[in-house]
């Protein structure tokens, strides 16, 4: 394939397999001579294995030649987050904790990417545990912005983020606890799709919060996530928290226009916006305007309370999930220890990194007898109220639209190590979404002087994601942002 072959959405690739214009095959050797070129200066993936994606792609060209398509996504190649269970493959969630584990089971997004006959491709880096914005804090070493290696892809989904961005995978699975689709999402330039908790099944993902944790898809264009979404959605009998709702036909619920009622909260537009994210998404918010929206005024007070309350909930349940890797029933273990409280401690200070560590640490002080009430406690009443705010904003719009990141894409090694809270605070426009549980999207809406990407997030109310969808779609048709790819020459 050329090179602008790389960047064709999935839509376009899946016409021209359907028309036998290209085979499953030949895309997938062509990623693969790609990815082997460039991501030793990207460290996209962990690890990939192209005999078996090959494999894959040869039987999607056999189940075609007998007419017997599985749909738009049959021999399309997915990048999948380390951190989603995938049988037969190693899964590290990014930490040496889980050095030589094997998965031995599908997780129910890989069961339902099965069923539609899409290629499973790699294992894309991550924050360890999920635990990071930058994709920085890696066991397996640091994630590049593919639009300037200087620069972070944002995280903890940072790997699938600069795969397809990168034109390594059209397409690439997440997950998102605090923003960690669509921050990644906004700083590459493409789109991601936090669905509505729940909406997708969490079986077979690896619990950071489980409260918050959600399946989210990549893709180069609102068609493709939606695409996507719709394979993995639906009610699983393995995870109680799924519900159980029919699945819309997301794709052909993108066409038309409506005018939208979109709310502006000016909260999301104070003191530390930066000037050209701004700027980007006001032009955003006028484009909306002028074909027709209306454009209201709506207020969100608890913004400046969404990051603190998040960081609670989520070391908290941090803490009670990751106590099963201890030692003794997986995981990494120490040698050499003298007794069971040795084995503990030393098998978990030096299977986890410094940001697990601190974020368990957290966890266990607001868990505490002494505090539980004080901060675990409130932290979910002030939940409930950051939920109520959103259900009265929904009263009068239909969308809520904001900046995805308060920023464009930081250096790596300028907050990572150096002020942790800097970090958390780049999640301040996303975190209040996974609170209430609802979904969310982010697209490119413009580009910053340095030619860093920006990203606007449109917010919606539970479940009605094809209007979400519909909505980021029109934007998306009448600009040309998802056109523009970065130039990759060379692994360095």
């Amino acid at each position: 394939m050329g090179l602008a072959a790389y960047y064709l959405t999935v839509e376009r690739l899946s016409a021209l397999l359907e028309a036998g214009e290209l085979t499953a095959a030949e895309l997938m050797k062509s990623l693969l001579e790609r990815t082997d070129a460039l991501d030793e200066g990207l460290r996209a993936f962990i690890a990939y294995d192209g005999e078996e994606a090959l494999r894959q792609a040869e039987e999607s060209d056999r189940r075609r030649k007998e007419g017997k398509s599985l749909g738009p996504l049959d021999g399309i190649p997915v990048a999948i987050k380390d951190f989603i269970s995938v049988r037969g493959w190693p899964l590290s969630c990014g930490s040496r904790m889980l050095e030589g584990y094997v998965s031995p089971y599908d997780a129910w997004v890989i069961d339902r990417l099965r069923a539609v006959g899409a290629v499973l491709w790699g294992r894309t880096n991550l924050d360890e545990f999920a635990m990071g914005s930058s994709t920085e804090t890696s066991a397996f070493g640091p994630t590049a912005n593919p639009w300037d290696r200087r620069f972070v892809p944002g995280g903890s989904s940072g790997g699938s983020a600069c795969a397809v961005a990168a034109g390594l995978a059209p397409l690439a699975l997440g997950t998102d606890t605090g923003g960690s689709v669509r921050q990644p999402a906004a700083f590459c330039g493409i789109v991601g799709l936090k669905p509505t908790y729940g909406r997708v099944s969490r079986y077979g993902v690896t619990a950071f919060a489980s409260s918050l944790d959600q399946v989210g898809p990549f893709g180069r264009s609102v068609w493709d996530v939606a695409t996507l979404l719709g394979a993995i959605a639906g009610r699983d009998p393995h995870d109680s928290t799924s519900v159980p709702l029919p699945v819309p036909d997301y794709a052909n619920a993108l066409g038309g226009q409506r005018n939208w009622n979109i709310g502006i909260s000016e909260q999301f537009f104070a003191a530390g916006l930066n000037d050209e994210v701004k700027s980007a998404v006001r032009r955003a918010i006028d484009f909306f305007e002028n074909a027709g929206c209306p454009i209201r005024s709506v207020s969100f007070p608890n913004l400046d309370i969404c990051i603190g309350d998040y960081y609670v909930i989520a070391t908290a349940e941090a803490f009670s999930n990751l106590s099963r890797f201890d030692g003794v029933r997986y995981g990494h273990r120490a040698a050499g220890v003298r007794d069971v409280g040795e084995l503990y401690a030393r098998s978990r200070g030096e299977g986890f990194g410094a940001e697990v560590k601190r974020r368990i640490l957290l966890g266990a002080f607001v868990l505490s007898g002494g505090y539980h009430e004080a901060y675990y406690g409130r932290a979910q009443r002030v939940r409930t109220l950051i939920r109520r705010s959103f259900e009265e904003i929904f009263q009068s719009v239909d969308f809520l639209l904001t900046p995805t990141a308060p920023t464009v894409a930081f250096p790596l090694d300028d907050r990572g190590h150096k002020d942790p809270l800097a970090m958390y605070l780049s999640d301040v426009y996303t975190v209040p979404v996974t609170l209430a549980g609802l979904p969310a999207i982010s697209l490119p809406c413009g580009f910053s002087r340095e030619g860093l990407p920006i990203g606007l997030q449109l917010i919606g109310t539970p479940y009605r994601e094809s209007d979400l969808l519909a909505a980021a779609h029109f934007f998306e048709r009448s600009h040309d942002f998802y056109d523009r790819h970065p130039t990759l020459t060379s692994a360095r």
